[in-house]
């Protein structure tokens, strides 16, 4: 299994994004935050996390690139959880048990969108608001086009 990880390579997304993700952790696209979004609300730092950010599991802040990564099980279900407790913390859903389904296909579209890319392949997203609502693209930049070698970093869960 794939998911993507919060990768800097540089200090911008502290400028850019009201809370920057950490490098490193867990991200998922997070286009979800943006569904009840207006026109009137793309200013500033907002609009930058909606063009091109993507949501850290572990702060809630945003990423402009990710890493795709391997991730186990164990650590899947943890991020299940802790997402499914950010939607009842934040969007007000009525439970964990309520939650968690909704949790769980996020994180299955972010192993969907990782699945057939290498390991350290960077992807980055890009929304716009239509009259359908948020319409999201991704973009992958292979390892060898990025030069990646001299930049990622990459965890030990142990």
């Amino acid at each position: 299994m794939k998911l993507a990880r919060a990768i800097h390579f540089d200090e911008s997304d502290r400028n850019i994004f009201h809370i920057a993700a950490r490098t490193g952790e867990w991200a998922i696209s997070g286009g979800f935050e943006f569904s009840d979004w207006s026109e009137a609300d793309l200013k500033g730092k907002n609009r930058q996390a909606f063009s091109n950010g993507w949501l850290g599991m572990e702060t809630f802040g945003r990423v402009t690139f990710v890493a795709v990564t391997q991730i186990e099980p164990a650590e899947l279900e943890v991020l299940t959880d802790r997402l499914a407790q950010h939607f009842v913390d934040i969007y007000g859903a009525p439970s964990l048990d309520a939650a968690r389904p909704v949790a769980a296909r996020e994180l299955e579209h972010a192993q969907d969108l990782c699945e057939d890319h290498d390991p350290n392949t960077l992807i980055a997203v890009s929304r716009e608001l239509t009259e359908a609502g948020v319409n999201e693209q991704f973009r992958t930049i292979k390892t060898d086009d990025a030069g990646l070698d001299q930049f990622a970093i990459h965890a030990d869960m142990e």
